[in-house]
């Protein structure tokens, strides 16, 4: 099935709002194309600037291609007790991109910086983005072949005892011991 790829490089940001009253903060980003996302490592915020320097690898088919129209970057910073917090976020059109990638085969942007949105709209900091989209190439589909029997469900706990308890009979009548005085059966375990 043909596709595109999109690449996404995760370098880095400065000046953005720092949300923790206490502490360092640690600064992720969740990037989300269409309906694929991905997370980035923590970062801690050293001075003003933070760094990743991660990639991410979106795939999409020819027919989600023509769906897709931006890139959301949404910056959070670690807090203690909860998941997250909102620092800011970036969107990144991408109509342009993939329409001059379809039409010479590739094209990459070297990193450059994109204003940070904060929840009023205004603007603080920004982070630094490369992108690369690859057009026209084979996406290999994932089958998955089964192979050999079917799984079983797991055997009860009264299964288990049974069969355990049927080696031993077997083991008591085939290991057996006569003593002179009387006949005496035991098993050996």
């Amino acid at each position: 099935m043909k596709g595109g790829i999109l690449e996404v490089v995760l370098v880095s940001a400065k000046g953005i709002r720092h949300t923790n009253f206490v502490g360092k903060p640690g600064y992720y980003v969740i990037i989300q194309c269409g309906t694929q996302t991905h997370r980035s490592k923590n970062s801690p915020g050293e001075g003003r600037k933070v760094l990743w320097n991660e990639k991410f690898i979106f795939k999409f088919a020819s027919s989600e291609l023509q769906e897709l129209t931006y890139l959301k970057l949404r910056i959070m910073d670690k807090e203690m007790f909860t998941e997250g917090g909102f620092v800011g976020e970036t969107l990144i059109h991408l109509g342009g991109i993939l329409t001059e990638g379809n039409n010479k085969g590739f094209i990459q942007l070297k990193p450059s910086p994109y204003n940070v949105v904060l929840e009023d709209d205004s603007y603080k900091g920004e982070i630094k983005i490369g992108l690369k989209f690859i057009a026209n190439v084979e996406l290999q589909t994932e089958m998955i072949e089964y192979e050999g029997q079917e799984k079983k469900p797991p055997q009860s706990i009264y299964r288990t005892i049974l069969n355990y308890c049927q080696i031993s009979w077997w083991r008591f009548f085939f290991f057996h011991k006569k003593s002179d005085d009387k006949q005496m059966n035991f098993c050996q375990i």
